[in-house]
């Protein structure tokens, strides 16, 4: 079994993206299975059922959708084995610019949008400085000009990402991608022992206990200030 892991700010296209890429999957006759996290609602599991994919979704609730994503996805690999899939795809949240939910050898995209402002790359950490592939979505909605400025941006940020443009509502790109997916002789068959690309953001400090006043004297664990005094 192949494994992927897809991620991106909110409303890049990442779903649909993995739909057409899915199709073009689908006519190789190749078995796919789809692991959706989020965090407190999606119904992007119904659209992936609509295309006959086996598809589990996984919602973090308070928690930071990259730690639940760690904290899960062996569980998720071993499942995608029990079902004999040749191809797993794993769709992340992907809230914050900080999030690094990418394995080390394991497949992993990032999907951007060109409509997320020209200096969006460089503002966006491991999610796409680690990435495998870039994905660029929504370049018909711009001109060419503006397309390979933030190409060029993108690389910029990932010299080694391979960068593709894809249309989620035509599915342009998509038979492309999906030729660099999948690899016959890719098989994972645990992740235990291995490593993430890069650590999680911090956590634990009281806020993520759940306190909810303010004030420096509630403020415990792992906390930073802001220097004003410069």
């Amino acid at each position: 079994m192949n494994l992927v892991t897809f991620s991106g700010p909110p409303s890049s296209g990442k779903t649909s993206v993995i739909i057409k890429t899915i199709e073009s999957l689908q006519a190789r006759k190749l078995s796919i299975g789809v692991v959706k996290f989020d965090c407190l609602n999606t119904d992007d599991d119904k659209l992936y059922e609509k295309l006959g994919v086996a598809v589990k979704k996984g919602l973090s609730g308070s928690l930071c959708p990259d730690h639940y994503f760690v904290s899960n996805i062996e569980e998720v690999v071993q499942w995608g084995n029990e079902n004999n899939f040749d191809i797993l795809i794993t769709e992340s949240a992907g809230l914050c610019n900080r999030c690094s939910p990418y394995i080390k050898d394991v497949k992993a995209i990032c999907v951007i949008d060109n409509l997320s402002g020209i200096n969006t790359p460089k503002k966006i950490g491991p999610m796409l400085k680690s990435a495998d592939i870039a994905i660029i979505t929504k370049g018909d909605i711009v001109s060419q000009a503006e397309r390979e400025v933030f190409a060029s941006r993108v690389q910029t940020v990932n010299p080694n990402a391979l960068i593709m443009h894809v249309n989620g509502l035509t599915g342009q790109g998509a038979f492309e991608l999906s030729t660099v997916l999948y690899d016959e002789k890719e098989h994972v068959d645990s992740l235990k022992g291995q490593k993430l690309r890069y650590p999680m953001p911090s956590a634990l400090c009281s806020y993520c206990l759940g306190e909810t006043r303010i004030g420096e004297s509630y403020q415990m664990g792992n906390v930073r200030k802001i220097k004003l005094d410069q």
